[in-house]
């Protein structure tokens, strides 16, 4: 398995499912109000902790290799899907902050570093997905 490669996999316990990547595990899992166990993280959360995990590993690598005095980045994520006739828009809401020795500038840049982060930029382009049995 490489690195762009998950195994996911459910059994017989309605909506716990186990995600591997490589030599960790993850288990993704529904609220029992919806028929789960409530042993994980639902998909969607999945979805939003993707992207703040890697806006925060993208600010903090860029704000390390500045030598700036970030101690510490919280992101706070949300979503919102509307619906029209045609298709539907989701939004995604990313509240950033930063705890550190740092100046409005500096703030203001590791902002739009956090705009290129991969999976950001992933998620802000066309994406194909295909399905096949094998």
């Amino acid at each position: 398995m490489n690195d762009n490669e998950i195994l996911v996999t459910i059994g017989d316990i309605p909506y716990t499912t186990t995600i591997t990547h490589g030599k960790n595990t993850l288990i993704a899992d529904e609220p029992q109000e919806l028929g789960g166990q409530d042993k994980g993280v639902n998909p969607p959360a999945l979805l939003l902790s993707a992207i703040g995990s890697c806006k925060a590993m993208t600010v903090k690598m860029y704000a390390d290799r500045k030598k700036w005095k970030l101690e510490e980045v919280n992101i706070k994520l949300s979503y919102e899907t509307l619906k029209s006739e045609l298709q539907q828009t989701t939004y995604i809401k990313c509240h950033l902050s930063f705890k550190g020795e740092l100046d409005q500038e500096q703030k203001d840049r590791l902002l739009q570093i956090a705009e290129k982060c991969p999976i950001h930029k992933i998620l802000s382009n066309p994406i194909i997905i295909s399905s096949n049995l094998i």
